[in-house]
């Protein structure tokens, strides 16, 4: 019976990865089709947010991939891809928007975005290792070493948490900027904010996934002590 507990989680946490990542590409395809009336182009208000604050020092440059936008605070580059940089659609000004809310986060000091850059290669270093623990403890039947790997795993839930506010502050400052700026309309902002929401769960999905495998890993070696 326990058995069936593990893999259910698995197959939960598996499900729920998989449904959020569907959920935001047929959302974002939708309404990457629906033209903005003003017809500007994601690369296009990306520059105008920026110039807004005279953060003219940060950079908006195509990159390859499909829901690949994201902000480098180290290079000071917003990183959109051919789709959001170069359509006029209402979901292109959405995800431009909020990547320029990200460095308005850098230029005001955010506190989560400063975390989470602390964090980063603390993260990488975690899960690479977290699970190497855990196969060698396995292997050596040290069920220390097990629980230190769990422990590195815990980490990246910690990083992901944290990512929730950055994420959520980024789309609030993209609808505002939006709204004042007139980009979109008023029925088209509602549109834009679609978007942005169909992201943000994306984020809350991997937090729930991330405890849903916290959650088998501990059941499983917990019996064990």
């Amino acid at each position: 019976m326990d058995y069936f507990i593990y893999y259910g989680l698995t197959l939960i946490a598996f499900l729920i990865t998989v449904g959020s990542q569907v959920f935001i590409s047929c959302t974002f395809n939708k309404y990457k089709k629906v033209a903005n009336i003003k017809g500007k182009s994601g690369g296009e208000i990306a520059r105008e947010i920026l110039d807004k604050y005279d953060l003219k020092n940060i950079y908006v440059v195509e990159t390859k991939g499909n829901l690949t936008d994201h902000y480098d605070p180290n290079r000071k580059v917003i990183r959109l891809s051919t789709d959001v940089y170069n359509k006029e659609s209402i979901a292109s000004l959405a995800v431009a928007a909020h990547e320029c809310g990200h460095a308005l986060q850098d230029k005001d000091n955010y506190v989560f975005l400063k975390i989470r850059a602390a964090l980063v290669p603390i993260v990488n270093i975690s899960s690479k290792l977290g699970y190497v623990a855990i196969v060698i403890g396995l292997i050596t039947s040290m069920l220390n070493l097990i629980w230190i790997g769990i422990g590195l795993e815990a980490v990246i839930l910690i990083f992901q948490i944290i990512t929730l506010p950055v994420e959520i502050d980024a789309s609030k400052r993209a609808l505002r900027e939006l709204e004042e700026m007139n980009a979109l309309e008023k029925d088209e902002l509602q549109k834009g904010k679609v978007v942005l929401v169909s992201a943000a769960l994306t984020y809350v999905a991997s937090v729930a996934a991330t405890v849903l495998e916290l959650l088998r890993l501990v059941l499983i070696y917990g019996d064990r002590d």
